[in-house]
């Protein structure tokens, strides 16, 4: 049963009690997390051949694939993620401020999982040390992928930064209803703490906001990833300056689809109906229609320029992309999104979580897809040939499939282990939200006398 409305109570009950939920959920993610860790071991004894990864030429396929493409949608929902949660700071946006720690716990383990992809895909971890560390110095500058990992390392530093800066404020007034057995966590995680501190605090998370939303277009989801394909001629089916604002529109719709997941989740589980209200699942859900109307926009500016004025090769690249079942049903999805989140938009009785979720569950699966069929197909059709023609083909094995069930097995226990350690919903969340409950309660009294 509830509290009343904005009580911090409400948001430890995560942290003071642990329900069958709790349980079931945290069993099964560790199974699937557990059972991915033995076919990992296997691909690790035998190799990536295991996978259904190829060379060009007599391989006839494609060295990248579902690896490489769940690489990039991971590291798109964690670059969505902090640029919702700057946004809700920066502008003041307090509808969705009990979603904003929710959006930065996603940025970090989406970038933790696009971390673990750049392991998994090297077939060899040990080459990480033998090779890239050495050279990472002098590389950086010459290599693409080099600032790949420096922009990844760049943004977890400052989310992890902008993360723990609130949650010392948390803590720090909190500290006398949590649990004495972390007592050691709290107190390294408030070393130092003092309340003069805090007007600092929050003007140092108000400039961190204001740099990752300047950044984003230059160096996250709009600027160093779409760069690594775009600027390569020699593949059409990267080739092309709309790559930029094509990834961060699909950033930021899976990132709010993400999010969207895990507060229905945290409502279902905590009875939060009073903190992450209907309101705010419908306000996000307009947002989830918007970037994905831009993605579906950026989509027909590809596929426009592909069919009709690219040389023979971007034509051919396009065409095979298009025609593809998984493209169509992909895009196909998006459209029928699109139609549920315009009309809910017009009639509000439309709207419903449930239908809230479903679409946020098939926006991911519909962004994932094009993301693996843009890196596979755009390294099948090549404007130079190593060999002679040989049709390439691709389709992910059940080695490759059961690392996306692991990796988001990984990111639900990374969220389960965090809601016994420290709020999820900031202090200054429900403490807002309390006042506006009272401030309403009382205006109504008012008119009543």
């Amino acid at each position: 049963m509830a509290t009343s409305p904005g009580e911090p109570e409400d948001i430890l009950r995560p942290i003071l009690n642990t329900s069958k939920k709790y349980y079931i959920a945290f069993g099964i993610a560790a199974a699937v997390a557990l059972l991915w860790s033995a076919v990992y071991g296997w691909q690790l004894e035998e190799g990536l051949i295991v996978t259904n990864l190829a060379d060009w030429g007599s391989g006839g396929g494609s060295p990248w694939g579902l690896y490489i493409g769940a690489f990039i949608w991971w590291v798109g929902i964690a670059h969505g993620g902090i640029i919702l949660s700057a946004a809700v700071r920066l502008f003041g946006m307090k509808r969705y401020q009990p979603v904003a720690r929710v959006a930065e716990l996603l940025t970090l383990g989406a970038l933790s999982m696009a971390g673990l992809y750049i392991l998994v895909h090297m077939g060899r971890p040990d080459r990480l040390v033998l090779s890239v560390v050495p050279a990472y110095p002098w590389t950086v500058r010459t290599s693409p992928l080099a600032w790949d990992v420096t922009v990844i390392t760049l943004y977890f530093v400052m989310t992890a930064t902008y993360l723990g800066l609130t949650i010392r404020y948390d803590v720090y007034h909190l500290r006398d209803r949590l649990p004495d057995y972390l007592g050691p966590f709290y107190s390294l995680v408030t070393l130092g703490y003092s309340e003069t501190e805090e007007e600092i605090i929050e003007r140092m998370v108000w400039w961190l906001a204001l740099g990752i939303i300047v950044l984003a277009p230059l160096l996250l989801h709009g600027g160093v990833i779409p760069w690594l394909f775009s600027l390569i001629p020699s593949m059409p089916g990267w080739d092309g300056g709309v790559q930029g604002p094509q990834f961060l529109t699909i950033a930021l719709t899976s990132a709010i689809a993400g999010v969207i997941i895990i507060s229905y989740a945290l409502r279902w589980g905590y009875d939060w109906d009073h903190i992450l209200t209907d309101a705010m699942f419908r306000g996000l859900t307009n947002w989830l229609g918007l970037f994905g109307l831009l993605f579906l926009w950026l989509q027909l500016q590809q596929v426009i320029n592909g069919v009709f004025a690219e040389p023979v090769a971007g034509k051919t690249a396009m065409v095979a992309r298009i025609t593809q079942p998984y493209y169509i049903v992909a895009i196909g999805t998006v459209i029928v999104i699109l139609a549920y989140v315009f009309a809910q938009a017009v009639d509000q009785r439309q709207f419903s979580l449930v239908r809230s979720l479903t679409a946020s569950f098939l926006m991911l699966f519909a962004t994932l897809t094009e993301k693996v069929l843009f890196v596979f197909e755009g390294l099948l059709y090549p404007h130079f040939s190593l060999y002679e023609a040989v049709p390439g083909h691709y389709f992910p094995s059940i080695v490759e499939f059961s690392s996306l069930a692991g990796t988001i097995s990984l990111c639900t226990l990374f969220f389960l282990v965090i809601v016994k350690l420290f709020p999820v919903v900031e202090l200054h969340a429900v403490e807002d939200h309390h006042d506006e409950h009272e401030h309403e309660a009382v205006h109504d009294e008012e008119v009543t006398s």
